[in-house]
């Protein structure tokens, strides 16, 4: 083992130009950790390379990361030289030991504004830092920056295309928009896996989510029903939850606006296409070749078209709490959800009948709980809820936005008669299913839960007007 400066100095650049060379060997790896080794026993470099999984020996840590830290310090304080590929390497080297070291990304930042690195390589580094160290938030951060920027870039290059080009350039970016968001779920699915209660995790996904899909309705629908599983096998990570309550307000915003507004929406084509289903589309020109024109009844229809759409979100993500609930007994955050998402269908039926109320009209008063069905064509939709954990539902496959899961504008009028779902979400459901889990449980946690979340109806609810 070296022991003097000198061969200090020899052993750390030879183990950074390891690393360097690990990754121009194999472009491909996708995880990186430290291996306990308490001493060198063998004369060979303590990097290990073994399929896609790049190891450092724990014995020349405590030599390495001292010494790519000194260089970097020094350098940022005009007491020492280095070059590009110098600092490119020693960064690497130092991000991938202690990914929360702030300096170094800032250099890695100038590095990107400059031209001389690439936003691609520090996805990717991020990428294997935070295969080791899933919570960095100065990792996600970063990463933050750096997928605004690509966004930035790739909409000035469209904005200075002819428009002879512009179609051509608007498919590649919805292409490479796409790319993306599947890239940065992925990554940020990963850190959930390996880290429980990922906060920042999940505070970047919702991130990417408003920055990059912000409108698409079709992705937040399928990132609702992707995320039943996860949230199935991590029934105590209070972060996936409210991950799932995100999802539900935002999709129940962007359907109201889009059933309020669609007749506005249907001008434009290029915004059909990245806000709204495809089934919108068919059916608004459905109606325009019926010759109906859209006044102020199909208006008010639209709106309770989507007011329907919302409530079958609602009850389905009731069921999977109540499933859950049941299947995994004593779990306060199944609880903490199931009182957020009531919470939130509350107020949002309260907008609607008070809308109901004062355009009076065209339902007649405000709907009470028995009234919210769905349509004699749209019962058979429900299917798209899957097989859940204990054999009942449980979504496999992102669910896709069609004409399966929304009724006909046209056929909006039948919703007054339409096939009743079991009931939706209400005070006196609510307190039945609390009685039927105090019947049957045998869990004392359960039952604490059970009983605090009776109290909260009867609170909180119960005393709302």
């Amino acid at each position: 083992m070296a022991e003097t400066e000198e061969e200090v100095d020899v052993l750390v650049q030879r183990v950074v130009k390891d690393i360097t060379n690990a990754f121009k060997r194999n472009p491909n790896i996708d995880e990186c950790g430290v291996i306990p080794c308490p001493e060198a026993r063998y004369n060979r470099s303590p990097i290990v390379l073994v399929e896609n999984k790049l190891g450092v020996e724990s014995w020349c840590v405590k030599f390495l990361l001292p010494y790519v830290h000194n260089k970097l310090l020094l350098y940022r304080q005009r007491k020492h030289w280095l070059d590009r590929e110098a600092l490119m390497d020693i960064t690497c080297t130092l991000l991938l030991l202690n990914p929360d070291f702030t300096t170094a990304w800032n250099v890695r930042k100038e590095l990107l504004q400059s031209g001389v690195l690439h936003p691609e390589k520090d996805l990717y580094l991020g990428k294997l830092a935070l295969s080791k160290f899933p919570k960095s938030p100065e990792t996600w951060i970063h990463r933050r920056m750096l997928d605004k920027s690509t966004k930035q870039q790739q909409q000035q290059q469209h904005y200075g295309e002819t428009e002879q080009a512009g179609a051509e350039r608007s498919q590649q970016l919805s292409d490479q928009l796409a790319r993306t968001l599947h890239q940065e779920m992925k990554v940020c699915s990963d850190a959930a896996c390996r880290y429980p209660s990922n906060y920042n995790a999940w505070s970047h996904r919702i991130w990417v989510l408003q920055h990059m899909a912000k409108g698409n309705i079709k992705v937040f629908h399928d990132e609702l029903s992707s995320m039943r599983l996860w949230v199935s096998m991590h029934v105590s990570d209070h972060s996936g939850f409210h991950y799932r309550q995100f999802l539900l307000k935002e999709l129940s915003t962007e359907l109201s606006q889009t059933s309020a507004c669609i007749p506005t929406i249907m001008t434009s084509p290029q915004h059909q296409s990245s806000t709204v289903p495809s089934s919108c589309s068919h059916n608004h020109s459905h109606t325009q070749a019926n010759g109906e024109l859209p006044g102020a009844e199909a208006a008010e229809d639209e709106r309770q078209l989507g007011f329907h759409t919302v409530f079958q979100l609602f009850h389905e993500e009731m069921e999977l709490c109540s499933d859950l609930i049941q299947s995994f007994p004593g779990h306060e955050t199944l609880w903490s959800h199931r009182r957020h998402v009531f919470y939130l269908w509350h107020n949002l039926r309260k907008e609607h009948q008070q809308h109901c109320s004062i355009n009076g009209g065209i339902m007649s008063g405000h709907p009470k709980d028995s009234d919210l069905c769905l349509p004699d064509g749209d019962a058979q939709s429900c299917a798209v809820r899957g097989e859940s954990v204990n054999g009942q539902r449980q979504a496999s496959e992102p669910m896709e936005v069609d004409g399966a899961s929304l009724p006909e504008p046209c056929d909006s009028k039948r919703l007054k008669r339409g096939v009743l779902l079991p009931g939706p979400p209400a005070l006196p459901s609510e307190h039945s299913f609390v009685s039927g889990v105090l019947d049957r449980c045998s869990n004392p946690e359960q039952r604490r839960f059970a009983l605090a979340y009776k109290k909260w109806l009867d609170t909180v609810i119960g005393q709302q007007p």
